[in-house]
Formats: structure tokens, C-alpha cells, sequence
């Protein structure tokens, strides 16, 4: 393994301990300042919108600069907004802070996807890019627990200092181990690069679009469930409030299994793990429904949802991309905030069937039904790349040939 994918997942790991930490800590902040708990939730969701904004935007920014010099201003900016966080005076200014963060979020791990690629050879592209994510994965079951310990018997600022300093040792990893502009290892920008228009030219991919979509329904059939896990496991499965931090630490442990899984088999068989993947997780929401209203099938079936869902990333990953081959850092910026849009998207469709007056667990319905609609648009993709080039199968490459995606990354590794 190259040390620079782990450096890349030390900056995953701080990305997603800061993203959800502050939802254990709301009741400290809201005493901090005087501000009620859903007020203070807006930390939450402040993050989740500066995600989606923040993709793009740093994506477009960045299109001219060398990879390795954006990933280490991705890094600058989560320091600085995670010291702000903690050394916030005012509410205002905390959440100034969270969305200083969450700029960094979606540029560093669509920027980062397309450095762990090309760090390796072709064919174990989806394994890298599974690696980086392993830090996501891992904060869920260390990461955010830890900060939430902290912030709760100590002080939550400490909580927000601890996360800059995971900040810093990214930053002396990436520097330090990831390749610079023209040297082996896609660090660099290929000398080819075009800038805003060749990045823009992806999303005329049809594969590309379809991806972003079943990320947003697939990884989002997720959250439907798991925004509303607290009433499910007390109301339906019977848990003490208290046991539920302990059951996403199993989730955490699922979404660790499946980003490993996903990763190694979307190298192989990248179609028919994603078909197996959203078939799977579309079958464990619909069953959750039942299961949740007991304490052992709801434990073993949350750690499931989490491994079939996250076992969706890799290879989604990896097809956009495949399929923006020529000009793929918006694309897989982009794709990072699909995943935000998924979330927010869930807990929206989850929160109306609850305010409907359904059960606790209807929400896994809508989870399902959004985990087969991206299991469906998955099969189109797939029938429209046998058709060719006219079914959006080609690499996009802004008024060049297309390529194949093998040989577009053997280039890439090529060139750096």
C-alpha cells in the first residue's frame, strides 16, 4: 500500500469525525450559548449544506491547480474552521466555523479519489480509493464516539481541538508522501488539463449523470433509515437511549466491512457488485421494519445496512471515474456532495411518512424504495453502456477520441 493513501486517510478520518461528532454534543453547545437543541442542530446542517456548495466550488477553483496543492488547501481550510469552531465566542461564530470545515469536505475526498487512483496500477483502482475511505469509516466507529466522550466529560472545544490537530498531521502527511506535479502517482494535474470547460465537459457523460443519481438514491436509502435510528431503537426495539451510541458504533463496524468489501470486488466485477450491493440493501431496509422491533435483529441488521450501504461507494466511485476519465476532479467532487443530497433527501422523505403519523420504522420503507430505484437506474446504466458510445458508455474527453477506462487510467498513472 502506498503511505500516501494513508495519509489520505488521516484526512478522511478527521473529515468524518468533525462531521458527525456535534450531533452527540448538541445539548452541550445549546447550554453554551443559550440556544435551544434544534437550534443547535443547525451545526449539523449548516456542515451538510457548505458540503454540497463546497464541492463544487473549490472543484472549479481548483481545475488549473496541481491535485497535491489543493488537497493540502482543503486541509488549511478544516483546520481553520475546526480552531474557529473551538474558540468560538458567539453561536455565530461556531457555525461560521462548521461551514469553514465543510468546504473542505467534498473538494478533498473528490480530489483525493482521483489521487488514490492514480497511485496505483488500473486494475486495484477501486481498492484504493476504498482505502482513503476506510478513515471516513473508521471515524464513525473510534473517531466520533472518542469526540463524544470527550466533549461530554471534559469540554466540547476540546472535542473541535483535537479534530484540527488530525487536521494538522493530514497536512504534514500529504505533503510529505503524496506525489507532486509530474511525478508518478496523479498528485500532479495532467498536462492536458483544460481547465473549467474540460472539467465541465463530464457531465455531458449520461454514465456519469446516472451514477451521481444512484449515489443520491442508493447511499441515501441509508439515512432514511439511520436519521431516525433514536426513536426506532427506544420506541420499536426497546433500547435505553444510552445503548444507542453503541449501536452506531456497529453501524460503523458495517460501514468498515463493506467499504473493504466493495473496494476489493468492484476491482473484479465492478456491475455485479453494485447490483448485489443495492439488491442487498434495499432487501435488509424493507426487512427492518420487522426486525427492528427486536433488540438482536435490529442490532445485527443495522450492521448489515451499514456494510451493504457502504459497499455501494467504491465502485460508484470508481465509475465516475471511469467514465470522465479526461476530467475527473468536479466529477468526483460532485459525487461526494451526492452523497450529502442523498442524506439530506432521506431525512426529509423520512420525516414526512413520520409526520403522516407512521411508525417508527416506516422510515426503512422509504429507504428501500430509494435503495431498488437506484438498483434499477444501475441496470439501465448498464444497458446503456452495451449500446456504445450513443448510450453514454465512452469516457468523456472534451472534442478527443474516446478511450477506454483501463487504458485512460494506465495513461494517468503514466503520465502522474
Amino acid at each position: 500500500m502506498p503511505l500516501a493513501l494513508l495519509a489520505l486517510a488521516v484526512g478522511a478520518f478527521g473529515i468524518g469525525t468533525t462531521e458527525f461528532v456535534v450531533t452527540g454534543l448538541l445539548p452541550e453547545i445549546s447550554d453554551e450559548y443559550g440556544v435551544s437543541v434544534p437550534t443547535a442542530g443547525f451545526t449539523a446542517s449548516g456542515y451538510a449544506l457548505g458540503v454540497v456548495a463546497g464541492a463544487p466550488l473549490l472543484a472549479i477553483a481548483g481545475a488549473r491547480v496541481p491535485r497535491k496543492r489543493m488537497l493540502l488547501f482543503t486541509m488549511v481550510l478544516f483546520v481553520a474552521g475546526n480552531a474557529l469552531s473551538a474558540a468560538a465566542p458567539a453561536f455565530g461564530a461556531l457555525l461560521a466555523g462548521r461551514v469553514v470545515a465543510s468546504l473542505a469536505h467534498g473538494a478533498f475526498f473528490g480530489i483525493g479519489a482521483v489521487v488514490a487512483a492514480g497511485l496505483v496500477a488500473p486494475q486495484r483502482r477501486a481498492g484504493a480509493i476504498a482505502l482513503m475511505f476506510t478513515g471516513l469509516t473508521v471515524a464513525n466507529v473510534v473517531g466520533v464516539p472518542a469526540g463524544t466522550l470527550l466533549g461530554q466529560q471534559v469540554h466540547w472545544r476540546l472535542t473541535f481541538v483535537a479534530i484540527a490537530l488530525v487536521g494538522v498531521a493530514a497536512f504534514a502527511g500529504v505533503a510529505a508522501l503524496v506525489p507532486g506535479e509530474g511525478r508518478a502517482g496523479g498528485g500532479g494535474r495532467s498536462p492536458e488539463a483544460g481547465g473549467v470547460r474540460r472539467e465541465l465537459a463530464a457531465f455531458r457523460n449520461a454514465q456519469v449523470l446516472l451514477a451521481m443519481a444512484i449515489t443520491v438514491l442508493g447511499f441515501g436509502g441509508v439515512f432514511a433509515a439511520i436519521t431516525y435510528i433514536a426513536p426506532m431503537m427506544t420506541e420499536a426495539a426497546g433500547y435505553a437511549e444510552s445503548s444507542v451510541t453503541w449501536l452506531l458504533v456497529l453501524f460503523g463496524v458495517g460501514l468498515v466491512a463493506g467499504n473493504l468489501v466493495g473496494g476489493r470486488y468492484a476491482d473484479r466485477a465492478l456491475m455485479p457488485m453494485l447490483y448485489l450491493s443495492l439488491a442487498a440493501l434495499a432487501v435488509a431496509l424493507a426487512a427492518f421494519t420487522v426486525t427492528a422491533n427486536d433488540r438482536v435483529g435490529a442490532a445485527v441488521t443495522l450492521a448489515l445496512i451499514g456494510a451493504f450501504g457502504f459497499a455501494t461507494v467504491p465502485p460508484l466511485q470508481k465509475r465516475i471515474l471511469d467514465h470522465a476519465a479526461e476530467a475527473p476532479t468536479l466529477a468526483s467532487a460532485m459525487n461526494i456532495g451526492a452523497f450529502n443530497l442523498g442524506n439530506a433527501l432521506a431525512a426529509w422523505l423520512g420525516g414526512l411518512v413520520l409526520s403522516a403519523g407512521g411508525g417508527p420504522t416506516l422510515p426503512n420503507l422509504v429507504g428501500a424504495g430509494m435503495a431498488a430505484s437506484a438498483l434499477l437506474l444501475a441496470v439501465l446504466a448498464a444497458a446503456l453502456e452495451r449500446r456504445g458510445p450513443r448510450g453514454g458508455g465512452a469516457p468523456v474527453a472534451a472534442g478527443r477520441p474516446a478511450e477506454a477506462p483501463a487504458a485512460v487510467g494506465a495513461a494517468e498513472a503514466a503520465r502522474g
